[in-house]
């Protein structure tokens, strides 16, 4: 019997995966069982294999099962079924890891497919000789890709209902007699079926030969299966196998039989090009309005309207609590980057958890259109704050932004920029809490390496908030998120934008240069020489001038720098000698008071 060893490894593997406690989220992990018998023929022309690869191999390749049924007419079937699964699961996992899992599979078919065709023309009908059927299923990520050609099948079983996922290539004669249109090994061009399938953590997958689900309907095959998931034992998978095989040869079965059980015990953490193809094709939503229910969550009220996208204030009808709905804008149905950049947003808020980034809400219902979910922070935005607070408390100001920059570090721990840091864009919720809101603008550096087709829209944050480099040259960095970061950090000191509000009028390096630093304290008396030294260093127009890290700017906000104090009284000097030593005179003087005091 081809692959009973790979069988009984696979179950030693799988008796580990029942055991949730040992293994760490985020892996994709099955349970399996497969048996092949020859039932009442003398030969057994079928054979099975299934292969769950470790480390990147699973990554890149994922794991595969696949069933192949040699045609009993050729005279070569039992070797063109070894052959095909033999050589599959060797060669699929030799080709390039650039590739993806369509070209792969794909190229290894067709030159299995060449070869037994060579190897039938030996005989001298051609017709006969290498000739099987072929039916497998790939994992990876959340995906299954399954190709097939034949009369093996493939089923899923979801939350009760079985599901035949392939169709049978036969060409029906009488209701005794049949023929394959299709087989691998039948002629030098192959027409194989694929598609993908998502997959969810409880599903079952079943590869059966026509041995089996000739005599078993589908009733029995569910029946069969539910019974499995009542026992949900390792070892009970093979045996599931073997009491489908035991029925259908009650049911009078005179085939060769064959069987393999898959069930997803974890899943990997859903990538970017997972959502974008699930969410990619939802069509976009109808005009809303208040009042109108959307997949279970009423509108309310609209929260802001663009010409990009829409916020709503939703209720959850079913819970009564109450999340943000964003919704795309109708302007851009047919714009495939605009689509891809909003599936990315939802994406990206999933991936960050920090009590100071807003949080997207997923999972709480299955999706009619395009559109995510988050949080609702009830609260003001820190552009109102600073209207109603134009000269703040030093301190006030410092544990705010504290929080500030601890939302930012949680996007840049995921090689994550904001890219729009603006204090429209940053909630005070009713307890005085920071969170960071909106992810249209983020930048991820890994997908930015990605190769793709799609047309994507550059720096789309906002020019009076963003750094030199950015506006300029659309190259955005850490440095970058503390330029803004400082920008935010002076407004909310001074009530007004640092460079005399000029920032947003700059295109260009001459422009820039030509602004002029108006220091924070000659707006707000309040604020210390070393905040402002801080904040100065933090606005500088070269990038590697500026701190290395968000954490490094934090710290001389809060810590006094002697740097900054020496470097304006030198700059005082220099510019008003007079006014330097009256106010140091005057400091004397104070200190003076104070010893004689004491």
């Amino acid at each position: 019997m081809l692959c009973a060893q790979a069988s009984r490894d696979k179950l030693r593997i799988t008796k580990a995966n029942l055991m949730s406690d040992v293994h760490p989220p985020g892996e994709l992990l099955f349970t399996v069982g497969q048996r092949t018998v020859a039932g009442v023929k003398d030969e057994n022309e079928d054979a099975i294999g299934i292969r769950i690869p470790k480390g990147s191999q699973m990554a890149n390749k994922g794991a595969v099962a696949v069933i192949a049924d040699g045609v009993s007419a050729a005279e070569a079937g039992k070797e063109a079924s070894e052959t095909c699964v033999h050589n599959f699961l060797s060669d699929y996992y030799s080709t390039p890891d650039s590739w993806s899992v369509k070209k792969s599979t794909t190229q290894v078919l067709s030159a299995l497919n060449r070869w037994l065709v060579g190897q039938g023309r030996l005989y001298k009908d051609a017709k006969k000789g290498y000739v099987s059927t072929f039916s497998c299923i790939i994992f990876k990520s959340h995906i299954g890709y399954i190709f097939h050609v034949g009369d093996t099948r493939i089923y899923r079983l979801r939350q009760g209902e079985l599901e035949q996922l392939t169709r049978d290539h036969t060409m029906v004669i009488s209701s005794e007699q049949s023929y394959l249109a299709r087989a691998m090994g039948l002629d030098v061009s192959l027409d194989v079926d694929c598609r993908n399938v998502d997959i969810e953590v409880g599903d079952i997958f079943l590869l059966s030969s026509d041995g089996v689900h000739d005599f078993l309907d589908d009733k029995a095959l569910l029946a069969g299966l539910q019974e499995l998931i009542a026992e949900n034992e390792a070892d009970e998978f093979e045996c599931g196998c073997q009491a489908l095989i035991t029925s259908a040869l009650e049911n009078g079965s005179r085939d060769n039989l064959s069987c393999q059980i898959l069930r997803i015990d974890s899943l990997p953490t859903e990538t970017l090009g997972d959502v974008s193809r699930k969410l990619g094709q939802l069509p976009f939503p109808p005009p809303l309005s208040i009042g109108m229910i959307l997949d279970g969550f009423r509108i309310e009220k609209e929260l802001h309207a663009s010409n990009r996208s829409q916020i709503y204030v939703v209720r959850d009808v079913a819970t009564d609590e109450v999340f943000c709905m964003k919704t795309p804008s109708v302007n851009f149905d047919d714009d495939l980057g605009y689509i891809e950049r909003f599936v990315q947003e939802s994406w990206i808020g999933s991936r960050i958890n920090n009590p100071h980034v807003v949080k997207v809400v997923a999972g709480l219902r299955t999706k009619t259109c395009l559109y995510y979910i988050t949080e609702y922070v009830e609260g003001i935005t820190l552009a109102q704050w600073i209207k109603e607070n134009p000269k703040p408390a030093v301190q006030d100001v410092i544990y705010m932004v504290e929080q500030i920059a601890k939302g930012i570090r949680a996007f840049h721990r995921r090689e994550t920029l904001h890219q729009d840091l603006k204090p429209g864009n940053i909630m005070i919720d009713n307890n005085g809490e920071i969170v960071i809101i909106d992810f249209g603008s983020c930048f991820i550096q890994g997908i930015a390496e990605i190769d793709t087709p799609i047309d994507h829209q550059g720096i789309l944050g906002t020019a009076s908030y963003s750094a030199p480099e950015v506006v300029i040259s659309a190259k955005s960095s850490v440095q970058s998120e503390i330029f803004s970061l400082a920008v935010i950090v002076f407004e909310m000191l001074t009530g007004q934008e640092p460079f005399e509000g000029k920032l947003g009028q700059c295109r260009s390096s001459q422009a820039y240069l030509r602004t002029k630093y108006i220091p924070s304290f000659e707006l707000n008396p309040l604020v210390p020489i070393w905040i402002d030294g801080a904040l100065k260093k933090g606005l500088r127009y070269d990038p590697g001038r500026r701190y290395d890290e968000v954490a490094e700017f934090l710290h001389e906000l809060k810590v006094p720098n002697k740097k900054y104090k020496q470097q304006y009284n030198a700059a005082l000097m220099d510019k008003n000698p007079l006014l330097f030593w009256q106010i140091t005179s005057a400091l004397l003087l104070v200190a003076l008071c104070v010893s004689l005091l004491y």
